[in-house]
C-alpha cells in the first residue's frame, strides 16, 4: 500500500469512527423533549439509555471476533448500517417502542466499531505510526462519543425541529462514512472461522482483575449516569433549562476521560487504578455537593474530575489484567472486562430513575453518588493493600 493511500485510508477510517460514536450519544439532550411529548418520567429515560448497553454487550460478545473472520470491511459496513437505521428510527420515532429498538441499534453499531474500528485504523498505517494511530483511534472513539451531546445540545437549543434536525445530520455524516469505508483497503487476513467470544477470568489474575473491574464498574457508572440523566439534573435541580449548556456537562466527561487515557497511557498500571478510584471518590463527593446545593459549577467540576478517574483506571487497568495472561486469554478477559462496564452503565442509571421516582432526583442523585464513591474507596484500599503485600515479603526476607 503507497503512503498516499494509507494516508487516505487512516482519515477515511478515523472519520468513520467518529461519525459513528457521535450517534451513540446524540440522544442525550433530547430525552427530556422525549419525555415531554410522550410523557413519561426519568426512570423511562435511563430504561432507554439502558437499552444501548444491551445492544454493545451483544455486539461484542456474538461478533467481537468476526471482522478477524470475515473482514474489517463488512463489519464496519454492518456497523454503519445499525448506526444510519438507528437515527431513522428516532427521526420518525412516536412512541417508547421505537426509542428502545433506536437505542439497540445505536448500541450494536458501537459494539462492532469499538473493536473492529480500532482494529482498522491502526492496521491502516505502517507499523512505526502505530502507536500514533492507536491515539488517534481513541481521539475518534471519545471524541465522537463527546462530540455527540454537544451537537445536539447546541441544535435542540438553537435550531428548528429539535426532533429532527440532529438525526437528519446524524443520518449524513453515517452516509458520508459509507464511501470512506468502501474505499478504504482490507487489512484483516480473514480466517473464515467465525465464534462466540468466551468469558473468564484465569485464578492468577484474579485479585488484579476484581480490583481494576471494581474500578471500571464505578468509572462507568459515572459515566452512565451524566450521559442519561446529566441533562435531567441540570434543568430540574440546578434550574437552568438550557439545552445546549446541558450537552455540554454531560460532553465534558468524555472529554476528561480521553485526554486521561492519553495522558496515563505510561503510568504503571496499579498507581494509576489507585488514582483514578481516588479521583472517582473525590468527583462523587463533588457531585454530592453539586445536587445538594443546585451548583452547575459543581456539577462540570464532578464530571471532569470523575471523568479522568473514569479514563485514567479503566485504560490502565484492563493494562494491568491484560499483562499478566498469557496471549491466548487475553480476548476473552478483555471481554469479561469490558463486560463489567456495560453492566456498569445501565443497570446503577436505572436505579437512580427508580430512586428518582420515589425520593426525588436530587435525592436519587446524592445516594448513587454515595454508593459509588465507597465502591471507588473500597478499590482504592484493596490496591493499596495488594501494593503493600509484596514490599512487606520482600522486607522480611
Amino acid at each position: 500500500m503507497n503512503n498516499r493511500r494509507r494516508s487516505f485510508a487512516f482519515a477515511a477510517l478515523a472519520y468513520a469512527f467518529a461519525a459513528t460514536m457521535i450517534g451513540t450519544t446524540l440522544p442525550t439532550p433530547i430525552y427530556a423533549l422525549y419525555g415531554e411529548q410522550m410523557d413519561f418520567a426519568v426512570v423511562t429515560t435511563t430504561v432507554i439509555f439502558a437499552v444501548y448497553a444491551v445492544g454493545v454487550l451483544a455486539a461484542l460478545l456474538i461478533a467481537g471476533g468476526w471482522s478477524d473472520a470475515i473482514g474489517r470491511r463488512p463489519m464496519l459496513m454492518a456497523g454503519l448500517g445499525f448506526a444510519l437505521a438507528s437515527s431513522t428510527l428516532f427521526l420518525f420515532a412516536d412512541n417508547i417502542a421505537l426509542l428502545l429498538i433506536g437505542r439497540l441499534l445505536s448500541g450494536l453499531s458501537a459494539g462492532i466499531f469499538t473493536g473492529t474500528a480500532t482494529a482498522a485504523v491502526v492496521e491502516s498505517v505502517a507499523p512505526p505510526r502505530r502507536g500514533l494511530a492507536t491515539t488517534v483511534a481513541t481521539i475518534a472513539n471519545v471524541g465522537g462519543l463527546g462530540s455527540g451531546p454537544v451537537l445536539a445540545g447546541l441544535l435542540v437549543q438553537y435550531a428548528p425541529h429539535p426532533l429532527v434536525l440532529p438525526f437528519l445530520i446524524h443520518i449524513v455524516l453515517v452516509l458520508l462514512a459509507v464511501p470512506a469505508v468502501l474505499l478504504a483497503p482490507e487489512t484483516s487476513s480473514r480466517t473464515g472461522r467465525i465464534a462466540v467470544q468466551r468469558l473468564a477470568v484465569p485464578a492468577q489474575v484474579r485479585p488484579v482483575f476484581l480490583t481494576a473491574a471494581t474500578a471500571a464498574f464505578a468509572g462507568f457508572a459515572v459515566m452512565g449516569l451524566f450521559t442519561s440523566v446529566a441533562p435531567s439534573f441540570v434543568a430540574d435541580v440546578i434550574g437552568i433549562g438550557n439545552h445546549a449548556l446541558a450537552g455540554a456537562v454531560a460532553a465534558s466527561i468524555f472529554l476528561a476521560s480521553a485526554i486521561a487515557q492519553l495522558a496515563g497511557r505510561h503510568i504503571p498500571p496499579a498507581r494509576a487504578v489507585a488514582a483514578g478510584a481516588a479521583l472517582l471518590v473525590i468527583g462523587m463527593v463533588i457531585l454530592a455537593a453539586a445536587l445538594a446545593y443546585s451548583s452547575l459549577a459543581g456539577m462540570l467540576a464532578a464530571a471532569l474530575v470523575a471523568g479522568t478517574g473514569q479514563g485514567i483506571s479503566f485504560s490502565r487497568g484492563l493494562a494491568s489484567v491484560v499483562e499478566r495472561v498469557p496471549t491466548a486469554q487475553r480476548g476473552e478477559v478483555s471481554s469479561t472486562y469490558f463486560v463489567v462496564g456495560y453492566v456498569a452503565i445501565s443497570v446503577p442509571v436505572v436505579g437512580v430513575g427508580l430512586a428518582a421516582q420515589t425520593w426525588g432526583l436530587r435525592a436519587a442523585g446524592v445516594c448513587f453518588a454515595a454508593v459509588v464513591g465507597v465502591l471507588a474507596l473500597a478499590c482504592l484500599i484493596a490496591i493499596l493493600i495488594q501494593e503493600r503485600r509484596p514490599s512487606e515479603l520482600s522486607s522480611s526476607r
